[in-house]
């Protein structure tokens, strides 16, 4: 369908909103998403086009972080797989099932991973301790089967619909990897990409989507990926937790009223 000029600059600028805050924290599908319905999208047609338009923007902030992923190639690859299987489920169940059956877990998901977060600092210092203790040292360095099934289950939501995917990441990672929240934002970046990228290949050939909407959201979102890496680094972890719950309890409150 063919956007006004209004509707293609509040698209643009929904995707600039939504490539900065997907790199900070996540949840930038919930200022595209309602920004196309308003134009008259229909839901499906306007979750593909989001999911397709936000590709550029993730592998914007995963380059903005690329200092922050130095050293954790091995763990970036295997989780990456996870990611790239969750993601292509979720993809399938998009275009097989009704949005209603997400509709009650998204916000339980969305609340616990938000727990996580913060209450991370701790319940990780005690559980390395335990490890430690044990003659365990610090764990697993990639998470474990543990962070693998999380993953698997996070990326699934986001290849189905992904408002919020990125705090249930950064709520699994920091709980179950003994790294510097930065590090674990950067791997977070990676992971999106990557199911936005298979969610995106699997719509072309499934699903329908405007081209239009598409492209102003990857132009837009490529920039708001670069502004996030800038800003997402300079935040104390503290204020950036803090960013992440905000975030997730609006995001918890949109979807609960949509």
């Amino acid at each position: 369908m063919a956007l006004s000029i209004w509707e293609a600059l509040a698209v643009f600028a929904a995707g600039i909103g939504a490539g900065t805050i997907n790199t900070i924290v996540g949840s930038g599908t919930l200022i595209t998403f309602p920004v196309l319905l308003a134009t008259g999208l229909p839901p499906v047609t306007a979750n593909v086009s989001n999911t397709l338009g936000l590709v550029p923007g993730s592998i914007s902030g995963a380059i903005g972080y690329r200092a922050e992923l130095r050293g954790q190639a091995r763990r970036v690859l295997r989780l990456a797989v996870t990611a790239l299987v969750g993601g292509l489920a979720g993809a399938i169940l998009l275009v097989t099932l009704p949005s209603e059956s997400f509709d009650t877990i998204v916000p339980v998901l969305i609340g616990l991973a938000l727990i996580l977060v913060v209450i991370q600092p701790k319940v990780a210092k005690t559980l390395r301790a335990r490890q430690e203790k044990a003659g365990g040292g610090a764990g697993d360095p990639d998470g474990g089967p543990a962070l693998h099934a999380g993953m698997l289950l996070a990326s699934a939501y986001g290849g189905y619909f992904g408002a919020a995917q990125g705090v249930l990441y950064i709520g699994l990672m920091g709980l179950l990897l003994h790294d510097d929240l930065q590090r674990i934002n950067a791997v977070k970046n990676v992971l999106a990409a990557v199911v936005n990228g298979v969610a995106a290949v699997f719509f072309l050939f499934v699903a329908e989507f405007d081209w239009t909407a598409v492209l102003l959201i990857a132009v837009g979102s490529t920039l708001g990926g670069q502004l996030g890496a800038k800003v997402g680094r300079r935040l104390p972890p503290t204020v950036l937790r803090a960013v992440i719950v905000v975030v997730g309890v609006i995001a918890i409150i949109q979807i609960l009223l949509r």
